[in-house]
């Protein structure tokens, strides 16, 4: 059962006015529909404008930051639970323990490199949590291309096209998580070593 949802996401303020309306709206959804929220522990941006929201409704958020950023001063004061880490990679590996399934909003390189480690984290067994990518004003509509090269390309395996789902609105991801089945999507050797 998911109860605790990772949410990858900009830590910018400076983006279009729609990118934070679904995050509000995502972060609404989820809190009123009974999910918990582990996020980067940010004050700002997506996962800031994501975060707020599932406060301000009643879910709990569990913020996880590395040393580094800690001392820049950017972390919310209203998580009711707070890690902070070493460093980005075992901020990540904690956000991996204390969830249940993920949501990546839009955001940069350091939100493409969470989401393709939790695509091969899925594909190769390790788990089998629900990667929803929230792809709000077809922003990661070229990556979703890019995809298609890799797969036809065969650098991935065709089954890797089920290790995510794409929503297009705050609606559709939280729908996901609420219809999620597990299932063992991970690669066999016979689909990486034969044709």
């Amino acid at each position: 059962m998911i109860k605790n949802v990772c949410i990858f996401a900009s830590s910018c303020n400076f983006l279009e006015e729609i990118y934070y309306k679904d995050a509000k709206k995502l972060g609404k959804l989820l809190a009123e529909n009974g999910f918990d929220v582990v996020y980067g522990g940010s004050c700002l941006g997506l996962m800031w404008a994501c975060a707020g929201e599932v406060k301000e409704n009643g879910g709990k958020l569990t913020g996880v930051m590395p040393e580094k950023l800690r001392e820049m001063d950017v972390f919310s004061e209203y998580c009711d639970e707070f890690h902070v880490t070493p460093c980005m990679r075992t901020r990540k590996e904690k956000m991996d323990k204390l969830s249940d399934a993920l949501i990546a909003l839009p955001g940069g390189f350091g939100t493409l490199e969470e989401l393709s480690e939790m695509i091969v984290q899925k594909q190769l067994g390790y788990n089998q949590k629900a990667v929803v990518i929230l792809n709000t004003n077809g922003f990661y509509d070229k990556l979703l291309e890019f995809f298609e090269v890799i797969i036809e390309q065969k650098f991935a395996n065709k089954k890797a096209q089920n290790l995510y789902f794409v929503a297009n609105t705050p609606e559709e991801a939280v729908n996901c998580l609420k219809n999620y089945k597990p299932e063992d999507f991970s690669v066999k050797k016979e689909d990486i070593y034969s044709r």
